[in-house]
């Protein structure tokens, strides 16, 4: 990817994230990433294409983070690295619109993208099945299902604590 690219896809990014897809014009994006709008209809055809190329980044980073829980063999640290993963996406203000955004996407654009989650979801349901529980697939969704609510509200409620609930949980899972 070129330089122009990285600034027209940041500039984007930021733009959807604050305010929203439907919101924010190709021309508003140019403006921001300092490039022309025919350069933006050059390399991505149209604000779809924009946001398609933001969706794939989203799927690469995910299967980057999942890669350590999938590999991991102890089912303890599958459940406690799934946790830990807010860590890892970067849950902090400074550096939270590419996420912020992939969440904004699923409500905005009513595109969930479960996919993304499977191969974390075999590996939470495998770990559960090791460690003896009667419904493996359903302890993993659920455990999914509450740090899916638990980032959506660190997204859109100011100074939402997340940790407390997460070391909850550890508590929960006895780890």
């Amino acid at each position: 990817m070129t330089e122009k690219q990285e600034k027209i896809l940041t500039a984007a990014l930021e733009l959807f994230a604050q305010e929203g897809f439907k919101s924010t014009s190709t021309s508003k994006v140019a403006k921001k990433a300092g490039v022309s709008e025919g350069l933006i209809f050059r390399h991505f055809e149209n604000k779809d294409g924009l946001l398609e190329a933001i969706i794939r980044e989203g799927e690469e980073r995910a299967k980057a983070l999942f890669a350590d829980i999938v590999l991991e063999t102890d089912p303890k640290e599958v459940i406690r690295k799934t946790l830990e993963l807010g860590k890892k996406t970067g849950f902090n203000r400074e550096s939270d619109n590419f996420w912020k955004l992939q969440y904004k996407i699923k409500w905005e654009l009513e595109q969930y993208g479960e996919h993304k989650m499977e191969p974390l979801q075999r590996a939470l349901t495998d770990a559960f099945s090791k460690l003896g529980y009667d419904q493996p697939e359903l302890e993993a969704q659920l455990l999914l299902i509450n740090l899916d609510g638990l980032a959506t509200r660190f997204y859109l409620q100011t100074n939402f604590d997340i940790e407390p609930l997460i070391s909850f949980i550890k508590s929960k899972y006895g780890l």
